[in-house]
């Protein structure tokens, strides 16, 4: 539930054709389905009776192909810049080269075989070849001809290939889930929401959705097999419902729906420049979560007092190489002076778990959220994390640059981190590059280990962020992507009070700030609990920030300190939201 929004028309229209899920991004959008699923592309071998026409349908599929790429390739780059834009041009250098194409086409000749056959077996040949070459550059070449071999095979298969790039009509995104490359590639101005299979309100998709600012339903098991391309689809991300072939009825009560969410939006929007306020006169902060320095203008737009988490992953994906240390300064650079001196913490890297990077070449695990990740990637890879660490220093002199540490279990990683960030630093001194001095270095606390050794890591650091999504599933031992152990993801559990209790009262008990910046932060049943623990900064996705602060200034801080002890002793989950609910309602 997003925080501090009313209970307006939640009965809904109890309907055969409605698919419950998860409410991820609130709102109601109403459009026809695009499925975003990969279709099949198996197909059975048969003889041919005519080489030229197999040609013709080659040639055929390979310029559709072609007119794909380059419309993706222009949306690219209007949409999020040249360097995104080069990795399909890399796929039309494939498209277009004969020591390619004309090897698939003797084949057709020499061997009568299908022009999928010929696809397959020439591309396969291509792929195996650059794979086992010495040359990094080489090696990722074999990705690209992948990539386009499926294009390709698609359109002789006559099916349709997914490209959330090339929506140019209003639609809901119908996909079994959506990973953070897909969501950087989908239209904004027509994409009206989306419904997937899995994920749950921290998954990827789910904190997107918010981050762009369109409703969404999530983990509903079924929603690709319930719907059909071009479908009408309902997505109600108030309730968390996705209703499928809507009646006339339907359609009436959630175009009403849609009307009364804009009117409270209106009534939100009216604290857009007030201080966030409680009842009693406490000043906290309230920020956003981004992912792209696009997303600064949505966080202004909802009157963000700062930005308490710059996933700076989003630079690194959806391209064929690391971002050069000018792009990523460039990308730093644009969102510090955006926020014109509002306060801007940068997360440094944090790829494994579920976000992978195609052109590195990192280890499978059984278990990646617990593996090799984040931190551990960086100070293994300080090539990587230097530029990045430049990158960022370079661009403090713009603006109030704060920088984070993610993943850190122990006092030696952070200290680790800090060693290379300072000697990054005195480089740049040398290099007579101007770098601000005031630069806060904090880390996440979202592993069990940090959280219980606060006091320690207080001593050392200028602030702590609290990660809860990762923090919640680390002290529960439950992963948050599971739908089966969805149950034991509980945010208001009394050990999960108690860690960030700890980390509040460690964090003050050395004059350093705190902020929380998962989803936690924005949630209404553990904004009043969070209050009273002291937290100073509540960091969440932009359009949280005007309902939090509707409720935050209907708020004691003094009253809901005094509740601090109760609710810590307490032995469940539910009892704590009993207990919150029965004190603020």
């Amino acid at each position: 539930m997003e925080c501090g929004h009313t209970n307006f028309l939640t009965e809904g229209l109890v309907e055969e054709n409605m698919i419950e899920g998860i409410a991820a991004s609130n709102g109601v959008a109403i459009a026809k389905a695009y499925q975003l699923t990969s279709p099949d592309l198996t197909f059975e071998k048969k003889p041919i009776d005519n080489p030229n026409k197999e040609i013709e349908r080659l040639d055929k599929a390979l310029e559709i192909s072609k007119q794909e790429l380059e419309k993706i390739k222009a949306h690219t780059k209007k949409e999020i810049g040249d360097e995104h834009a080069e990795i399909f041009s890399a796929h039309l250098l494939v498209l277009g080269d004969p020591e390619m194409i004309n090897p698939m086409k003797e084949k057709i000749n020499n061997d009568n075989v299908m022009a999928e056959v010929a696809l397959e077996e020439t591309a396969n040949m291509f792929i195996d070849m650059f794979k086992n070459m010495d040359n990094e550059y080489m090696r990722e070449r074999a990705a690209d001809i992948q990539d386009v071999t499926k294009r390709v095979l698609a359109h002789l298969l006559g099916a349709t290939f997914p490209d959330p790039a090339l929506i140019d009509e209003e639609v809901i995104v119908i996909a079994n889930d959506l990973t953070p490359s897909d969501t950087a590639q989908l239209n904004r101005q027509f994409v009206q929401g989306f419904a997937t299979d899995i994920g749950g309100r921290t998954s990827h998709s789910a904190i997107m959705a918010r981050s762009l600012e369109i409703p969404a339903v999530v983990g509903t098991k079924e929603i690709t097999k319930s719907v059909k391309q071009g479908e009408m689809v309902i997505v109600d991300g108030i309730e968390g419902n996705v209703i499928v072939n809507p009646s006339d009825e339907d359609l009436k009560f959630y175009r009403e729906k849609q009307e009364t969410f804009a009117k409270q939006k209106e009534e939100w929007a009216k604290l857009k420049d007030e201080p966030t306020i409680t009842s009693d006169g406490e000043q906290v902060e309230l920020a956003a979560n981004i992912g792209t320095p696009e997303d600064v203008a949505g966080v202004l737009d909802n009157g963000g007092e700062g930005i308490g988490l710059y996933r700076t992953e989003f630079l690194y994906m959806g391209k064929s190489e690391l971002p050069t240390e000018d792009e990523q300064y460039d990308a730093y650079k644009s969102v510090l002076e955006q926020m014109e001196g509002k306060p801007v913490v940068v997360r440094t890297l944090d790829i494994g778990g579920d976000k992978e990077l195609s052109y590195l070449d990192l280890p499978d695990e059984l278990n990646p959220f617990l593996g090799f990740r984040a931190i551990r990637f960086c100070l293994e890879n300080e090539n990587v994390f230097r530029t990045q660490l430049r990158a960022l220093l370079r661009a403090s002199v713009h603006g109030n640059l704060k920088i984070m540490f993610p993943m850190i279990a122990t006092l030696e990683e952070f200290r680790q981190a800090k060693a290379i960030l300072l000697d990054e630093k005195e480089d740049l001194k040398r290099e007579d590059v101007e770098v601000a001095d005031n630069i806060e270095v904090g880390i996440m606390v979202e592993i069990p280990s940090t959280a219980v050794t606060a006091k320690q890591f207080a001593k050392e650091v200028d602030f702590f962020s609290i990660g809860t999504n990762d923090l919640i599933q680390y002290t529960m031992a439950a992963d948050r992507m599971n739908e089966r152990v969805s149950y034991l993801y509980q945010p208001y559990h009394p050990a999960i009070l108690n860690l960030v209790n700890n980390v509040i009262e460690a964090a003050h008990g050395e004059d350093k700030w705190v902020g929380m910046c998962g989803e936690m932060a924005g949630d209404s049943i553990a904004i009043p609990i969070l209050l009273g623990l002291g937290l100073d900064e509540f960091s969440m996705s932009a359009t949280s920030i005007l309902p939090a602060r509707t409720q935050i200034r209907g708020l004691s801080k003094e009253k809901m300190a005094s509740y601090k002890d109760k609710l810590l002793s307490m032995g469940t989950s539910e009892e704590v939201v009993e207990f919150v609910k029965e004190k603020t309602e």
